[in-house]
């Protein structure tokens, strides 16, 4: 994975769902999810209790998210990569971005073979920061 795709997902403004945001301010989901916000991003909350998050409706699933989407960002456990990139591939997302320690080689194989674009185990505010992009300080 190249700083090419990565500066190209951050920032060209899309649709990202992710999975795993609840509306916990604790957790890295949710300053990731503001972050992503700020430079210009709309999130959709996934998370099996579809929590209201940052003004966005949250979803219980992939599946009932209306509409497109650009980038499915994966808070979840190593035990859950799997089902979630294959909901990814299902609903037609062009990438999926695995956040630091979230791991599935075979998961992650899939994704390739489908023709998605792939980033794994990096944060998008910390790199997002480190290529420059705007963001909080």
């Amino acid at each position: 994975m190249s700083d090419d795709l990565v500066r190209r997902l951050l920032s060209t403004p899309g649709r990202w769902a992710v999975v795993g945001l609840g509306d916990t301010p604790s957790r890295p989901a949710w300053g990731v999810a503001r972050y992503l916000q700020e430079l210009g991003h709309e999130i959709v909350p996934v998370h099996p209790r579809a929590e209201t998050v940052h003004g966005a409706r949250g979803y219980a699933s992939l599946a009932d998210v209306p509409g497109p989407v650009d980038v499915v960002d994966v808070f979840v456990a190593n035990a859950r990569v799997g089902g979630v990139v294959d909901a990814a591939i299902a609903v037609g997302a062009p990438a999926v971005w695995l956040q630091l320690d979230v791991h599935d080689a075979e998961a992650e194989e899939r994704a390739r073979a489908a023709g998605l674009d792939l980033v794994t185990d990096r944060c998008p505010a910390i790199e997002g920061r480190r290529l420059g992009l705007p963001g909080p300080a």
